[in-house]
């Protein structure tokens, strides 16, 4: 495994950028931590006066360790595990007569869908007539099947029990 490590010389001093979450705190003072090291934390009467104290602690931790930048290649390429299927069958004499008959299966299916859905839509509407409601919006039609499915799912629930 090759392993870079980044260092700056030590006589030059990089200026560094950190990112700080500024809490209040109950009794009136407020909580400086610094993302990413939440150990790193510092409390004064004002913001300012947290931050200032964060950053003397930080520099007084940083005295004995210094930050590095690790590089880490990675170890092995994951292949996607679909590929190997890709255009497995495209030799096939048979392939375009099964994608055919997917695509007639498909189109069946939706055919069937859509009548379905058409009949269900018709009930709704002669039930809603039935009720004297005429030329009801989709909002009327939707609020009149949740009401209806209430009904159905709470006298199901009442005969098991």
């Amino acid at each position: 495994m090759n392993l870079v490590v980044k260092t700056s010389p030590s006589n030059t001093a990089p200026k560094l950028t950190y990112d700080v979450l500024i809490e209040n705190q109950e009794d009136g003072t407020f909580k400086a931590t610094l993302l990413g090291l939440p150990d790193c934390q510092a409390l004064g009467n004002t913001e300012t006066a947290a931050i200032e104290t964060l950053i003397q602690s930080l520099q007084s931790r940083l005295e004995t360790a210094k930050i590095i930048t690790v590089e880490i290649p990675a170890t092995e390429v994951v292949e996607n595990p679909w590929l190997k299927f890709a255009g497995m069958h495209k030799d096939n004499p048979l392939f375009d007569e099964v994608i055919a008959y997917i695509e007639e299966e498909r189109n069946a299916l939706d055919s069937k869908m859509e009548e379905t859905h058409a009949k269900f839509i018709n009930e709704i509407d002669k039930e809603l007539e039935k009720m004297g409601v005429n030329n009801a919006d989709e909002i009327m039609k939707i609020f009149y099947l949740t009401q209806r499915n209430q009904a159905v799912n709470t006298n199901d629930t009442e005969n098991n029990l």
